[in-house]
């Protein structure tokens, strides 16, 4: 019944050496005759090893897994001895389930992967409001609709080669009219047979309406990749702060209500593996909260797949991985651009001008007075020292075209991905400063604050050695923000470090609705004293 499991792997041979490693498979068989597209150097494999130690954490991916002794170090690897496969009494049972809000406050959705097509059993999730005598609900079941992809979605290599790994089968139901309460829900698949396989019960608090009135708190962060806990090896080992993260997170559960991963989730680049191993190492998190995620450049971007950046980041997958394992509100899943309302907030993120716009100049400011841009590529400002040489402190055609409509829709902060560190702006319009304080800001916001916000557990970046006068904070850790809302007029800004969980930076925003309302530089509608 359980979805993760320690193994310990026993071996031997007559000429040992401190070359010899050892790897686990999976699919079991992974020896280059029976498929379609080995590696290309040898070791002659149908497909990448997930991992490599003595002692394994496994979690259950739909097959069994047998573990390999090597020789040679990895670069010049030799097979001396493969294990008889072993696998989870059930392999396709439901595992890892994923909570994201859907496209109205009232609706939850949640996402799970499984071995079982919609032609062996029929998935569904069961559910019900928490509480006894009149509060308590009787269990209602919702249908989830049965998505998968296939080797030739991938773009390029290794996706489509050494890297590729059968998905199985993703699954995602939908709670709907639902009140701002606690709610308890399980994943289940019925059989033929009548029978149901059920995956674990969990609990989560429905979202509250636009506009409520009550304490809301908000984690914010990205790039953050995932680390083996039993500290193994796999082929994009370079994620050291990735496990501070989620274990800081995890122990603070009850603190927070909802989490934006703003892209570069497991760093997979092209082992698909790596999205089962990075859903259940954020389990804990996505089962009991809303887990919204962005694209990143290493979920989407591939040469000539329509994106702007031509680079291979992606590793052949070019977004459908991400598309398929998560559920975002978006009108085409296609396409990263979707807005949250989230009680007295109003989350925009895409790079797309039109919808931004619609997004920004849709909300009601007297309900939802905490308006937040999100991106993962840094459109705003960044002192880190790859922009500072190409002198423009954004990426190519960043805040050019985007900075007048933050500024005349008043956005309050805009968060960024992407570059590996932590860094806060002054309220910024245009790259001056429009106020020169620094930690508690009150009255009408003349620009907007820009945070890099990544560094979630990805390798660290480094800034310029000439700081410009707009970055009133930044500091090289691993890191996530916190946004508490406290009501219409008071909001707290945290920075807090993945190793301790302590702040290390923070401000607070004071304001009524008529300072939302007051004019800015570039934010006023033309006027006239005639009566």
């Amino acid at each position: 019944g359980e979805d993760t499991e320690w193994v310990t792997v026993k071996y031997g041979w007559t000429s040992p050496s401190v070359d010899d490693w050892i790897a686990v498979f999976s699919p079991a068989d992974f020896i280059s005759g029976t498929c379609p597209n080995p590696a290309r150097d040898p070791p002659l494999l149908c497909t990448a090893p997930i991992k490599g130690s003595v002692r394994f954490q496994l979690i259950n991916q739909r097959y069994n897994f047998s573990f390999a002794l090597f020789t040679g170090g990895l670069e010049n690897p030799k097979l001396i001895a493969v294990s008889e496969p072993i696998s989870f009494k059930n392999p396709k049972a439901p595992v890892f389930p994923r909570l994201a809000q859907g496209k109205t406050h009232d609706e939850m959705a949640v996402t799970w992967a499984s071995g079982y097509d919609i032609s062996e059993a029929y998935p569904f999730v069961e559910w019900g409001a928490v509480g006894s005598g009149a509060a308590a609900q009787l269990a209602a079941r919702s249908p989830a609709g049965t998505l998968t992809f296939s080797r030739g979605s991938m773009c390029g290599e290794p996706a489509c080669t050494v890297g590729w790994r059968e998905p199985g089968f993703i699954h995602t139901a939908f709670m709907r009219n639902l009140w701002p309460k606690e709610y308890y829900y399980k994943i289940g698949h019925e059989l033929q047979d009548g029978s149901v396989v059920w995956g674990k019960p969990y609990t989560f608090r429905a979202p509250p309406s636009p506009g409520q009135n009550s304490l809301q708190r908000v984690i914010v962060f990205g790039d953050m990749g995932k680390a083996e806990r039993d500290g193994s090896n796999e082929f994009a080992n370079y994620r050291p702060g990735s496990l501070n993260t989620t274990d800081t997170l995890v122990k603070d559960l009850d603190n927070y209500d909802i989490v934006f991963h703003i892209g570069d989730l497991p760093y997979a680049n092209g082992y698909v593996s790596q999205w089962d191993q990075f859903t259940a190492r954020v389990a804990p998190i996505t089962a009991k909260k809303p887990y919204m995620i962005a694209s990143g450049n290493h979920e989407r971007d591939w040469p000539n797949t329509s994106g702007f950046f031509d680079v291979k980041d992606s590793g052949g997958e070019c977004g459908v991985p991400a598309e398929t394992y998560y559920y975002y509100p978006a009108e085409n899943q296609a396409n990263f651009w979707y807005k949250v309302d989230y009680g007295m907030f109003r989350f925009c993120g895409t790079p797309q001008h039109a919808f931004i716009e619609r997004c920004l100049s849709t909300v009601d400011r007297k309900h939802q007075p905490w308006l937040v841009f999100t991106a993962h590529r840094v459109l705003g400002y960044s002192s880190n020292d790859w922009y500072a040489m190409e002198g423009a402190f954004e990426e190519p055609e960043g805040r050019e075209s985007l900075q007048r409509l933050w500024q005349k829709y008043r956005v309050d902060i805009a968060f960024f991905g992407h570059v590996h560190n932590y860094e806060r702006t002054c309220p910024v319009y245009l790259s001056r400063c429009m106020t020169s304080e620094k930690s508690r800001y009150s009255g009408t916001m003349n620009g907007t604050i820009f945070v890099v916000a990544s560094g979630g557990g990805s390798h660290l970046s480094d800034y310029t050695t000439a700081i410009p006068r707009w970055s009133i904070f930044h500091d090289r850790d691993f890191r996530f923000v916190k946004l508490t809302a406290f009501n219409h007029s008071s909001l707290l800004f945290e920075y807090k470090r993945s190793s301790d969980g302590k702040v290390y930076d923070s401000f607070t925003v004071d304001r009524d609705y008529r300072d939302v309302l007051s004019c800015v530089h570039d934010s006023c509608f033309p006027t006239t004293l005639a009566t």
